[in-house]
């Protein structure tokens, strides 16, 4: 029996619904999901095996114009994704009209790659906007094949599927078939932790924050955490903390609660804060956090 496999990369603007869609595909919540712009900052790949395929999906950063040296190698995860991929799902919601980065668009529309459009949050349109939706997608991405869907209520996501399926090319598996993604465990955590970060917190706290996990040890019953909270400067510290810790205890709260659905074990989190001055902008950082590749 023939197998295929190949690489099937999630591109848009932010917010557009890429980390719903990849966790509906392998139907485990790899990616961060807020309500906030940019909470994917990485490149996650997620892996869906069945017995004559293997489909490596590819969620990407929301396409934006970089405004520092954190943003722009989110951008170059984003680049490195238009350039490897056997299937491109570009995907817009509904209303949207164009892409935050003219050369990007372009890329998209003179790809030799197949392109599947996907029109998202279908649910919360009527049918004339969907057909006038679908007619501008088709002027102004006339090499895409276009699909209405729902990421979040997982209509179509099955038709989208089995399409991808069909565009592969035929190829052994690239990854062990147990294997769901390409990163370490450590990295779930610090997304975890970074998650509850984004829905606890405003303005430009979730943006000065990155996360590190320095422990992480594993018993047959319980898993250890250790991890470090990253922020810019003294005062956000002190937000993050809250009075008397109580801020910070309620996202160590939720972030355990969401590690044990994952890891289906019990888990001892402790949480650390740290100021690490203008990270963002510091190339050696950006490298020691695995940004610049």
């Amino acid at each position: 029996m023939a197998h295929k496999a190949g690489f099937v990369n999630i591109i848009g603007n932010p917010n557009v619904g890429k980390s719903t869609l990849m966790n509906a595909m392998i139907g485990e919540r790899l990616s961060i999901i807020t309500s906030k712009a940019q909470t994917t900052r990485h490149r996650i790949l997620g892996i869906v095996n069945g017995e004559d395929f293997q489909v490596i999906i590819s969620d990407t950063p929301g396409i934006i114009k970089p405004a520092y040296e954190l943003q722009a190698s989110m951008m170059d995860f984003v680049k490195s994704a238009l350039e490897d991929a056997d299937v491109l799902l570009y995907m817009v919601e509904i209303g949207e009209k164009d892409l935050k980065d003219e050369a990007f668009f372009a890329k998209i529309t003179q790809s030799k790659t197949p392109v599947l459009l996907l029109l998202n949050k279908i649910d919360l349109s009527n049918q004339q906007q969907l057909e006038e939706q679908v007619g501008y997608w088709k002027d102004k991405v006339p090499n895409a094949e276009i699909y209405p869907i729902s990421a979040k209520e997982n209509f179509n996501v099955k038709e989208v599927f089995d399409r991808i399926i069909s565009l592969l090319p035929d190829s052994p598996p690239f990854y062990p078939k147990d294997q769901l993604t390409d990163k370490p465990e450590r990295f779930f955590v610090n997304e975890a932790i970074r998650e509850k970060i984004l829905e606890n917190y405003k303005k430009e706290i979730p943006y000065a924050v990155e996360v590190e996990t320095e422990e992480f040890i594993e018993d047959e019953d319980i898993i250890r955490i250790q991890s470090v909270i990253m922020v810019e400067r003294d005062s956000q510290k002190g937000i993050l903390i809250g009075h008397k810790g109580s801020a910070l205890k309620r996202v160590g709260i939720q972030a355990r609660e969401t590690l044990e659905t994952f890891f289906g074990k019990k888990i001892h989190l402790q949480l650390f804060v740290k100021v690490n001055k203008n990270w963002r902008n510091n190339e050696r950082q950006l490298k020691r956090f695995g940004y610049n590749q």
